[in-house]
């Protein structure tokens, strides 16, 4: 593989990341897509966004889990817990996208999520992927890894939620590609994070009017669409 294409935190925003993917010019026999999570929720087409990352999982992209898209799973998983946390958290776009009832309930969270064959499909190949994917120089992850923690030990939710213990207290060798974290909140701009201890982060916010980062390695060329 010639290049390897980093994007996180879709959202549900499935034109603007056709678009990115475009401006790249990606290309499955020469680049190696890896996608870090959260492909659902708050954005308008979280359905379209699952449907084109299976295709591209299936041309070879490293697909990994995300906090939104565990929420998702546990959620249909009849877990009350999560469902109100989910629905606090953008599901209502994500079961519009759907035209699911849920969609159309006013205030709260619903006690139960009914199951359709589509939202089936889409959980199944969720509950299939990794939390991180190590190379001989990099750590691909949604939010971070624990400071102390071998990743190979850490617990998944750890994986998929962690932020400033991990943004102020990593002071690993490999590099550590992550979302989660829209960059604002680290250095004030929507633009890539590159850190002094050896992290970037690429969620440029695109749900919240930011905008959504490719970072290309071994180059560190950085895309963008708003």
């Amino acid at each position: 593989m010639e290049r390897m294409l980093v994007i996180s935190d879709i959202h549900g925003e499935l034109e603007k990341w056709e678009s990115l993917l475009e401006q790249v010019n990606y290309d499955p026999s020469k680049d190696q897509l890896i996608l870090l999570g959260d492909y659902v929720d708050r954005g308008p087409a979280s359905k379209g966004v699952l449907d084109k990352v299976m295709e591209l999982h299936d041309k070879g992209a490293i697909v990994l889990m995300g906090n939104h898209d565990h929420m998702m799973i546990k959620s249909f998983e009849q877990d009350q817990v999560f469902i109100e946390r989910w629905f606090r958290n953008g599901a209502y776009k994500t079961m519009a996208s759907y035209g699911h009832p849920a969609a159309e309930q006013e205030n709260g969270a619903p006690q139960t999520l009914e199951l359709t064959p589509e939202l089936e499909q889409h959980l199944s190949f969720l509950k299939g992927l990794q939390c991180y994917h190590e190379t001989e120089e990099y750590i691909f992850v949604h939010g971070g890894v624990h400071p102390t923690t071998p990743i190979h030990e850490t617990d998944p939710y750890t994986l998929m939620w962690i932020r400033e213990e991990f943004h102020k207290g990593y002071k690993g060798e490999k590099t550590v590609v992550f979302g989660h974290t829209p960059t604002e909140g680290l250095h004030g701009k929507n633009d890539v994070y590159f850190g002094e201890n050896n992290i970037i982060g690429i969620d440029g916010g695109a749900v919240f009017g930011g905008q959504l980062n490719c970072l290309e390695l071994p180059s560190k060329k950085v895309y963008s669409v708003k």
